[in-house]
C-alpha cells in the first residue's frame, strides 16, 4: 500500500488491491450519489479507478476524490497523485504547486 498525502488524507492502491481494515469499498466507477452517501459516513471509502486509459483513470480520480472518497485503486499512480494534489489546492487543502499569473 502507497501513501500519499495530498491535504486530502488520500491513499493510492495497487489494482485490485482489498479494501483495508475499516474501509468501504464503493466498487468500480460507482455513480457520484453513491460516493457522497458513503462519504458523508465514518469510514473511508475505496474507489476503483483501474481504466485502462491514463487520462480517463486521472479525471475519475479527481472526481471521485472532490465527491469525498480518499481511497483509489489504480494502474497509473502517478497520474493518480497528480490529480489528488490538484484536487487538494481547489479544495484549499493545500497551496498549488505553482503560481502563475497573466496579465495581457
Amino acid at each position: 500500500m502507497e501513501t500519499h498525502d495530498a491535504g486530502l488524507g488520500c491513499e493510492v492502491l495497487e489494482p485490485g488491491a482489498a479494501a483495508p481494515a475499516g474501509a468501504v469499498d464503493a466498487g468500480h466507477r460507482p455513480p457520484a450519489a453513491r460516493v457522497r452517501a458513503l462519504a458523508a459516513g465514518p469510514l473511508p471509502v475505496l474507489v476503483r479507478c483501474e481504466a485502462g486509459d491514463e487520462a480517463e483513470s486521472t479525471a475519475l480520480v479527481a472526481l471521485y476524490a472532490w465527491l469525498g472518497a480518499r481511497l483509489f485503486t489504480t494502474g497509473h499512480p502517478r497520474s493518480a497523485r497528480q490529480a489528488l494534489d490538484m484536487v487538494a489546492s481547489v479544495a484549499g487543502g493545500r497551496p498549488p504547486a505553482a503560481v502563475r499569473r497573466g496579465l495581457a
